[in-house]
């Protein structure tokens, strides 16, 4: 089975994959990315919903202490680290970027908290470009197919890069990461309904 048929195939399931974190504006989602980290998507939205009523923008994130926003995203796990980057996070932003957030991989990555997979994620969902987020779904996904034999994912990332066109990698991101996640699981994988049930390297 070669790119293309993977592709096809990716296109077939998720013909238009959207991320699963909910926001309204650039800041809401890189913010709701960080405290993704560990944690679904589903617990987060439903931190965020109450977070972002009164806390939208890096201005009216800053009036909170540490300690009043260890408080509301403590179900999120790793709470302390993650409130401690989430305002050093927004006060680069207004201190530096006028309060907007940058649009590039290299910016975002100067942020406190943001790494290249939260970099990329941003990247590709909020600014329209071509990024591979590599998270542990995609990482799973992209060695059980023989894309790589790795655990890293950066290298996951560029061999990704190497064997998919650059048009695609917003998107195909999405499509593993949804595939990993509903299919393609950690433990018990739906291999049944899979069609790449005849490649697969998972052990059995």
């Amino acid at each position: 089975m070669d790119v293309k048929e993977i592709q096809q195939h990716f296109d077939n399931l998720f013909p238009a994959p959207k991320c699963e974190l909910n926001y309204k504006s650039e800041y809401e989602l890189l913010v709701a990315v960080i405290l993704s980290a560990q944690c679904t998507d589903k617990r987060v939205n439903v931190v965020t919903k109450e977070l972002f009523k009164r806390y939208n923008t890096p201005h009216k994130m800053l009036s909170l202490t540490q300690q009043q926003l260890e408080d509301k995203i403590h179900s999120c796990g790793f709470y302390h680290n993650k409130a401690k980057n989430i305002l050093a996070m927004s006060r680069q932003l207004v201190e530096e970027y006028q309060g907007e957030v940058p649009s590039s991989t290299e910016e975002l990555q100067k942020l406190a908290g943001v790494g290249r997979k939260t970099a990329n994620v941003v990247y590709a969902e909020a600014f329209g470009g071509q990024a591979i987020a590599v998270d542990t779904h995609v990482l799973r996904v992209s060695n059980r197919l023989g894309f790589v034999k790795t655990k890293q994912p950066h290298e996951c990332e560029l061999a990704l890069m190497q064997k998919f066109d650059r048009a695609s990698w917003g998107k195909l991101h999405l499509q593993m990461l949804l595939f990993g996640r509903y299919i393609c699981k950690a433990k018990n994988p739906n291999c049944e309904n899979c069609p790449f049930k005849t490649i697969c390297n998972k052990k059995r």
